[in-house]
């Protein structure tokens, strides 16, 4: 994905916030990956907790695709 001192939305300038799988994303991309989570359902904002890295970066990959970068 990208290293830990960029976001890892591609073009964004921002510093990283919080981890997005093994990536970390800016605040305003991280809350609209919570956001996201949420949207797909309890089941699946909960289970992220228990998932590996790599099961982790496939959510984040997934998200990403959803993301419009401007």
């Amino acid at each position: 994905m990208s290293d830990h001192n960029t976001c890892l939305v591609p073009n964004c300038t921002q510093k990283p916030y919080a981890p997005a799988g093994t990536s970390a994303a800016c605040k305003d991309h991280f809350l609209d990956f919570l956001k996201w989570r949420r949207r797909k359902g309890a089941q699946m904002f909960h289970s992220y907790a228990a998932m590996t890295m790599p099961e982790r970066d496939g959510v984040a990959s997934e998200w990403l695709k959803t993301v419009k970068v401007e």
